[in-house]
């Protein structure tokens, strides 16, 4: 039984609201937030075989994931604190069966594991361009929001090596980059199928895009419904909290 003085300096232990699972957090290094709930999710994964998760941070998607499937998974993570983090959760909720954590990047991930590995793949990537707007000093929150460690067509790249072909690639990313997403998913055979925005508020822009796409698929892209996040009592609509409490299995609609 993991106790609390188990934890480091700085960290906590959270309660992922559902299967009873929990997750070791730190503000020092970024804790995960909601785009990432709402990834696992959404992405198209199988019953079988083998799930990978990249930019897995503290490894809050593939925990989320063990509830939809019973396949094995696998994420990388960079940032060995991170990773430690990750694995130590792993293990806290009895799941070191089922997933591995892996410290290494992601742009050489394919030499360790082959290509074509995997039947779904997961991704939450840094959102900025390296270059873009000023880093924060923090360099765990710098390297978790921009683009550090590879750029969004490096990290598409990666996906497409490692992706069997009928495999299913799903991300999570800001919608103001949207066009540009599907246009390296199509450069590198990576097929839009399903597409779904989320909004804060009925009457606000999206401030997320969640995307799935099918390696050598032919074009065929299904846009689902708006998710919208609050409702008018600004509390928190059904979905979303079906989604946080396991009343939902998945946002995959149209599968």
């Amino acid at each position: 039984m993991y106790k609390e003085s188990d934890l480091q300096p700085g960290e906590r232990l959270d309660d992922l609201l559902t299967h009873q699972l929990s997750i070791i957090q730190s503000r020092e290094v970024f804790s995960f937030s909601m785009d990432a709930v709402l990834l696992a999710r959404f992405a198209g994964v199988p019953m079988r075989g083998t799930i990978l998760d990249l930019c897995t941070g503290n490894g809050v998607v593939p925990l989320l994931l063990t509830t939809r499937s019973q396949a094995m998974i696998d994420a990388v993570e960079i940032q060995p604190r991170l990773a430690d983090m990750a694995r130590r959760s792993v293990a806290m909720n009895g799941l070191q069966e089922r997933i591995r954590i892996y410290e290494a990047d992601l742009r050489d991930y394919h030499k360790q594991s082959g290509y074509g590995k995997y039947d779904a793949i997961t991704v939450n990537p840094p959102y900025l361009p390296a270059n873009s707007g000023d880093k924060n000093v923090n360099e765990h929150y710098a390297m978790a929001r921009h683009e550090i460690n590879g750029s969004l067509e490096e990290i598409v790249a990666a996906c497409a090596k490692l992706i069997r072909t009928g495999g299913r690639v799903s991300m999570v990313h800001r919608p103001s980059r949207f066009v540009e997403i599907v246009e390296l998913m199509r450069r590198y055979k990576l097929e839009p199928k399903r597409v779904r925005f989320v909004h804060p508020r009925v009457e606000a822009e999206a401030n997320m895009v969640l995307i799935e796409s099918v390696r050598d698929a032919k074009p065929d892209v299904k846009l689902l419904a708006p998710l919208i996040v609050y409702s008018e009592e600004k509390q928190y609509n059904k979905e979303i909290m079906d989604i946080y409490y396991g009343g939902q299995a998945s946002l995959s609609e149209g599968m």
